[in-house]
């Protein structure tokens, strides 16, 4: 049942008023840095977080509609997945959190998480996370006009 809602916040890294905005997903009102944060430390996973939001100036999404739905033609990690979080460095790729994305005509999903640095951590009760596509994409478009006003 897609009963989550979402949101995109758009905030400096944290490093000062010259570091570069990071696009962070909150899902029904708290942030997905703060939810897998205390998965990791729960589970007892060293090290527990360390993420922060994706940084576009230093990880090229392309287009944010299809990076989002798991279409986009050069699709981080792989077509139907998505880096939703990266390293608190603002590095992607350094400590990315991946999840699959599925994405119907009426819902997105976000589920399968995985940490790519630690394939052994065990995330099958993290989510799924489901969200109705019209309050998805409105997200998104959200996001878009944030991100084009800057």
């Amino acid at each position: 049942m897609a009963n989550n809602q979402l949101a995109f916040r758009v905030a400096p890294l944290e490093g000062g008023p010259n570091a570069p905005d990071a696009v962070t997903p909150y899902i029904n009102g708290e942030s997905l840095v703060d939810l897998v944060g205390r998965f990791e430390a729960a589970a007892g996973f060293q090290p527990a977080g360390g993420y922060s939001g994706i940084v576009p100036a230093n990880f090229k999404l392309g287009p944010l509609q299809p990076y989002y739905l798991g279409t986009n033609a050069r699709q981080w990690p792989e077509t139907g997945s998505a880096w939703l979080l990266g390293c608190d460095c603002g590095e992607a790729g350094c400590w990315p959190l991946a999840a699959k994305v599925a994405a119907t005509q009426d819902t997105v999903s976000w589920s399968g998480f995985s940490q790519p640095h630690r394939p052994q951590w065990d995330y099958s009760a993290f989510g799924p996370f489901a969200f109705d596509r019209a309050v998805y994409d409105l997200a998104i478009a959200e996001l878009i006009d944030v991100r084009v006003a800057d």
